[in-house]
C-alpha cells in the first residue's frame, strides 16, 4: 500500500486474495508482546477489513490448538487456538483449500479479543461484530460488513 493512500473495502476481491506484507503487524496481552512481525500476509474481501494471517515463528507465547473447527466457503476449514490466555483467539488453516496455499499454518488473531493489536504503530479498531476478525484501520474504509444488519452483504 502506498503511504498516504486509503484503500475501500469494496474494491476488493471476491472471492479473496492473499497478498504479502511488510507492514508491522503487533498484538499485545496482559503486558506481553504475543506477535511482533513484519512478515504477514493479509487476506483482502468485498466488504471485509484486512485480516493479517502471522508465522507461527513470530507468535512469542504459546499457543494451545482447541477443538473448535469452522468452515470457509473459501478457504476450507480453520482451526482455533487459544493464545495468552485468550480461548479461540487466533484462528489458522492447516490445510488450506487451492489458491490458500500461503495461509498453510499462519496465524490469524482476533482483534477485539486482545488488549491492542496494531498496524505500524496504529491502533487497530476490530471489525464490527466478532465473527470475521478484520483489523481496522484509518486507511480502509467502509462501510464495513459485521455490524447489526450486515450479515446478508
Amino acid at each position: 500500500m502506498v503511504e498516504g493512500m486509503s484503500e475501500s473495502v469494496w474494491d476488493y476481491p471476491r472471492p479473496p486474495r492473499v497478498e504479502p506484507t511488510a507492514r508491522h503487524i503487533v498484538v499485545r496481552h496482559a503486558g506481553q508482546i504475543v506477535v511482533d512481525t513484519h512478515s504477514a500476509v493479509r487476506v483482502l474481501e468485498t466488504s471485509h477489513p484486512p485480516v493479517y494471517y502471522v508465522p507461527p515463528a513470530d507468535v512469542a507465547v504459546p499457543v494451545r490448538q482447541t477443538p473448535r473447527r469452522t468452515f470457509c466457503e473459501f478457504k476450507g476449514v480453520a482451526t482455533y487456538w487459544d493464545v495468552a490466555g485468550v480461548t479461540d483467539g487466533a484462528w489458522s488453516y492447516e490445510e488450506p483449500a487451492q489458491g490458500y496455499e500461503a495461509l498453510r499454518g499462519m496465524l490469524a488473531f482476533y482483534p477485539s479479543r486482545f488488549d491492542e493489536c496494531t498496524v505500524d504503530g496504529e491502533r487497530v479498531t476490530p471489525q464490527p461484530g466478532d465473527f470475521y476478525g478484520g483489523w481496522l484501520t484509518s486507511d480502509i474504509t467502509g462501510p464495513i460488513k459485521g455490524g447489526p444488519g450486515t450479515l446478508g452483504w
